[in-house]
């Protein structure tokens, strides 16, 4: 069993800790780090986006935002968006008296995480996000539930890091996902 994390991590009072610090997110998104998304609604295709790194410092992350087609192949023109590392931070924090977290495993395309499970209550819904211990920053899956139907699902697909950054994902042969 992980721990939950730890309460360095509250940015208010009244939410409960954030999965990871802004440091840790810097840490796990260096220039190079590129994740693959698949969006889900019921009745819908799926749509698909690539989440590149480009470049950061000690405050800020530049990030390069793509549509794709399933297989990773561009489709028009990626957009590039600047944050601090505490605004990504921000986007995890969640407020106390409506969320719970839970230790769980996620099957993802490319292995299995230990995972924070965070379910954010509100009146005729729920936000379900999933946040891999291994890999800090957004979370690995986001589900919404209204009137406890599936309204949306965001998956993670891919995971690159840049070289000679922690465990990095590789494509194998098979086209399958592993970690190495």
């Amino acid at each position: 069993m992980m721990p939950l994390p730890p309460e360095s991590h509250r940015l208010q009072p009244d939410h409960l800790p954030t999965p990871f610090s802004a440091a840790q997110i810097r840490a796990g998104c260096p220039a190079g780090r590129t994740i693959r998304i698949r969006e889900e609604t019921p009745g819908e295709a799926p749509s698909f986006r690539r989440i590149r790194f480009v470049e950061g410092d000690d405050e800020t992350a530049v990030q390069e935002f793509q549509a794709t087609d399933e297989h990773g192949e561009p489709i028009g023109e990626p957009t590039i968006r600047q944050s601090t590392w505490l605004d990504l931070q921000r986007h995890a924090s969640q407020p106390a008296d409506a969320t719970t977290v839970q230790e769980v495993v996620l099957a993802l395309p490319f292995g299995e995480f230990d995972c924070w499970l965070y379910s954010v209550r509100a009146p005729a819904a729920e936000l379900r996000f999933w946040f891999a211990r291994e890999l800090p920053g957004m979370p690995a899956q986001v589900e919404e539930w209204v009137d406890g139907s599936l309204a949306g699902r965001t998956v993670m697909v891919a995971n690159e890091q840049a070289a000679g950054w922690g465990s990095p994902v590789e494509k194998d042969e098979s086209g399958l996902k592993t970690r190495g």
